[in-house]
């Protein structure tokens, strides 16, 4: 068979190596995207004009993309890269949504559902994460393949997933219960460590059938239901397939080789029909939906459409194409497995903090079997909910179920997780304890990092190892290192002594809270509580007392000694607390998540000496966010920060408000993410982060980041920005200061003292302050 050439013109720039390129077209062949691992850019092209109209340039990633998917209905686009990230756009306009996940390392594929209810993401990671479109949360990650994650496929009807890694192990999951239906071990080449070479599987469009390249430069066919091999394609290949693509109709299949060669097979005659010969490698392509013709594009960048593939003879490969009907958008299947919430990714949400799910919020939640709910109605509530261990229903009862689901609501989408049914609900967050990294097994993580110091754990032998540090060492005590026997998660530290809790488990699977003091007469002077039928979610400390909000929804308060002083009820769950001499802040939820998955909380402010309650009310998010950090100023300012990346200072103005005093979006560098620790009147103490990391590691020691307080001020033709930053920040100071009369006398005595006219009768006002708010006022007044 006389082979054919093939034109190709350049879409993306390589230079040096080979580099894996990616095309794919969207359902109705209006447009086809293009990608390269050695570029950081993505390139939409016009489907009927390609030559003459320039490609649409998506920015968005630090490195280069390795992995591209379209929804069915072309709506949306994801995009994995080398920075970690997989990202979602907006289809065709290419308007950048979120961050939906990230890994540890390299993505290499990406693959919606049928439906697109689901992203399957995976790559050099150990697991493929499945994540729910509807919020971004990671509703499972499969685990199973030794190496890296090259090919993923849906199968048309949504209930199987198969996957392919580096060394030809292939796996097919069910998805209604995350089990392995069947293995294929080295059934497809060892690809070793070069990246521009992919195994990747393919289902036949009928879902029959799953394809895989062979060990004999051929393709090998897979019966779905027990994996056994039916039948092989072998033809002219000199080196093994590293591509292959299913026609739309299942009639024919297109296999690219290392041998630089595309054969195009007549699959019920099991032999080639027609070839090209390619200068490069080809190692991507896509069927044009709607016609009789094959995309292709090497490792070079550069791409092609091969027009009339198929003889006019044979039978049309848009002809007789399987009517598959997925499962709708509105349907979640039911999960029942412990899932691992990776926060890096995980991530858990998706923004910067989130991905996730909640990766980046529980830092100490405790693994739980979680099951998402079949039906997604108005009479229905979509939250996971604890598993009560009773066996998933049968795929027939599922079934039943599924075709009692509502039909999806019409209205245009507002955003990359707004839900075509308008009952979806957001998860509310979870509780995190302030200045806490996640608990990496093998590793040390932070429990607690403050101003004062830092507690960290890491296990040894079975138990867990607390070392406790200040950063001052002259300053602090010197705290011997301590055995953990009860798993603690969480810790909140301070001059007098630190309070560590744990979840349910131990001891008669019960909670159990201890506290350390620094200083005491006695020589064993910590005590524990151990509570039973509740869980401590979040602990804090304060001058002579210590606090903790547990799973029932209370506030319980000891003596620094161990007595129980006090048990108030919040109104909601709880989702952080900080301590600061004689104030604890309580931050806990008012209501679901809005529809805009906006959370809802509220925070309290207590005077634990006085049994007062000081301040009260909302607390801002930026939308779409969430609460990433609480504390206290060096100034006893309560200070938030939220997963965008904006601080905020509740300050008396207006009534009782909170300022915005410094944000990323104008600050950071984009390699750096921000880990906040505390603040003063003039500066943001942080932990810079190389991006895509949101949390520090512990060793080597974490350096701290001094940034300057910058207000988000919208841009001026005035060009005084810094000016009126200082003026506002100088405002917001005086304002504090001017609250009490005595400071406003003593003010007043000072500037009277510097034109030589001390008032004598103020000097009571001025010992009734510290030098420090002295000093602060007149740093203010006088510059």
């Amino acid at each position: 068979m006389k082979s054919r050439s093939l034109k190709l013109r350049e879409a993306h720039k390589v230079g040096g190596s080979a580099a894996f390129c990616s095309i794919i077209w969207d359902h109705k062949a209006e447009h086809f995207v293009t990608s390269s691992s050695s570029d950081p850019s993505i390139s939409v092209h016009d489907g009927l004009s390609p030559s003459t109209l320039p490609p649409t340039i998506l920015r968005h990633h630090q490195d280069g993309v390795t992995a591209l998917a379209l929804s069915n209905d072309s709506t949306f686009l994801a995009s994995g890269s080398i920075d970690h990230c997989v990202k979602l756009y907006k289809f065709p306009s290419g308007e950048f949504q979120t961050n939906i996940t990230r890994f540890t390392l390299p993505i290499r594929v990406l693959a919606f559902n049928g439906s697109g209810s689901l992203l399957a993401a995976a790559g050099d990671d150990e697991g493929i994460k499945l994540i729910n479109t509807f919020d971004g949360s990671i509703v499972r990650v499969l685990k199973g393949h030794k190496g890296p994650v090259t090919g993923l496929d849906f199968q048309p009807n949504g209930e199987l997933l198969a996957s392919i890694d580096t060394t030809g192990t292939v796996l097919c999951w069910e998805l209604q219960n995350g089990i392995v239906s069947f293995t294929l071990k080295g059934v497809a080449p060892d690809t070793g460590f070069n990246t521009s070479i992919v195994n990747i599987p393919r289902w036949s469009p009928d879902g029959r059938i799953l394809a895989v390249p062979g060990l004999r430069n051929d393709v090998v066919m897979y019966d779905r239901f027990t994996g056994e091999k039916l039948f092989a394609l072998r033809g002219d290949h000199l080196e093994a397939i590293c591509y292959l693509t299913w026609a739309p109709n299942g009639k024919y299949i297109a296999t690219s080789g290392l041998d630089k060669q595309v054969l195009l097979w007549d699959v019920d005659k099991k032999q080639d029909i027609d070839r090209q010969k390619f200068e490069e490698r080809i190692c991507c392509m896509a069927w044009k939906p709607n016609c009789n013709a094959l995309s292709v594009i090497d490792t070079k960048g550069k791409y092609g459409i091969w027009e009339s593939l198929v003889p006019s003879s044979m039978l049309s490969p848009t002809v007789g194409i399987p009517d598959i009907l997925p499962k709708k958008r509105n349907e979640i299947l039911n999960f029942d497995e412990e899932i691992e919430e990776e926060l890096y990714g995980a991530s858990e949400s998706l923004n910067d903090s989130l991905v996730d799910s909640d990766a980046g919020e529980s830092h100490h939640t405790s693994r739980k079997r979680l099951r998402k709910k079949t039906l997604i109605d108005d009479d229905v509530d979509a939250y996971d909910e604890l598993n009560d261990g009773s066996s998933l229903p049968s795929a027939s009862e599922y079934r039943k179920k599924s075709h009692r689901a509502h039909r999806e609501k019409q209205g245009a989408r507002s955003g990359a997780f707004k839900s075509i049914s308008a009952s979806t609900r957001y998860k509310m967050q979870s509780p995190f304890q302030p200045g806490a990294t996640p608990l990496e097994p093998g590793k040390r993580t932070f429990l607690c990092y403050n101003m004062l110091g830092c507690i960290t754990t890491i296990e040894h032998e079975g138990n867990s190892r607390i070392e406790t540090d200040f950063h001052d060492t002259g300053r602090g005590p010197r705290v011997s290192s301590m055995i953990d026997i009860y798993g603690f998660t969480m810790a909140s530290i301070n001059e007098s002594g630190c309070v560590f809790a744990n979840p349910c488990k131990g001891e008669k699977n019960m909670s159990v809270l201890m506290y350390r003091p620094f200083r005491s007469w006695a020589s064993n002077s910590e005590w524990t509580m151990r509570f039973e039928g509740e869980e401590v979610k979040v602990v804090s400390n304060g001058s002579g007392w210590v606090a903790a909000v547990t799973s029932l929804n209370l506030l319980r308060i000891f003596s620094e000694g161990g007595l129980q002083k006090h048990i108030l009820s919040l109104d909601g769950p709880v989702v952080s607390a900080v301590g600061w001499k004689d104030h604890l802040a309580v931050v806990t939820h008012v209501s679901d998540c809005l529809p805009s998955n906006e959370q809802v909380m509220e925070f309290r402010v207590f005077n634990i000496s006085k049994m007062t309650q000081e301040l009260k009310g909302r607390v801002p998010l930026t939308p779409g966010s969430r609460l990433t950090w609480i504390g206290f100023s060096d100034e006893g300012s309560l200070s938030s920060y939220d997963s965008e990346g904006v601080l905020r200072v509740f300050t008396s103005q207006y009534g009782g408000s909170w300022i915005p005093v410094f944000s990323t979006s104008k600050e950071k560098k984009h390699e750096e993410n921000y880990w906040v620790v505390g603040l003063n009147t003039t500066s943001l103490y942080c932990i810079a982060c190389k991006y895509p990391e949101i949390f520090p590691q512990v060793t080597p020691k974490p350096i701290l980041t001094i940034l300057d307080l910058s207000l988000p001020l919208a841009s001026s033709d005035l060009g005084a920005a810094s000016l009126e930053n200082e003026l506002m920040l100088k405002q917001l100071r005086l304002y504090e200061v001017f609250l009490s009369p005595c400071n406003t006398i003593l003010i007043c005595c000072y500037i009277s003292f510097f034109w030589s006219s001390f008032d004598k009768q103020c000097a009571p006002c001025l010992q009734s302050l510290s030098y420090r708010n002295v000093s602060e006022i007149v740093k203010i007044c006088f510059g």
